[in-house]
């Protein structure tokens, strides 16, 4: 969870400089969430999510570098990566207060 956290602020990153026409940035931004994300991937921990995380990958880099074709847009890897953030935010207050 916190991990993919990690990838979704790198993602929210390359979407905001995308957003400022900054192609660059953005690049380097989605960069990063890849070398997160295959870090992820290669963790044996994750194996039971092993399709989703690999899937994760594909339609990310569909979405910024390919041809869109699964139609992701900007809020949909918003609200898929909210919620990652919002139970590590959780996670991370929760063991400070232990």
């Amino acid at each position: 969870m916190v991990q993919l956290a990690h990838v979704g602020s790198e993602v929210e990153r390359a979407l905001t400089w995308r957003g400022k026409n900054n192609v660059e940035y953005s690049r380097l931004a989605l960069d990063r969430a890849l070398e997160l994300l295959g870090l992820t991937i290669a963790d044996p921990r994750h194996r039971h999510r092993l399709a989703e995380l690999t899937r994760l990958r594909e339609v990310l880099l569909d979405y910024f570098i390919g041809e869109n074709q699964f139609g992701s847009t900007e809020s949909n890897w918003r609200s898929y990566f909210y919620g990652f953030g919002y139970a590590a935010a959780l996670l991370k207050q929760a063991a400070g207060k232990s």
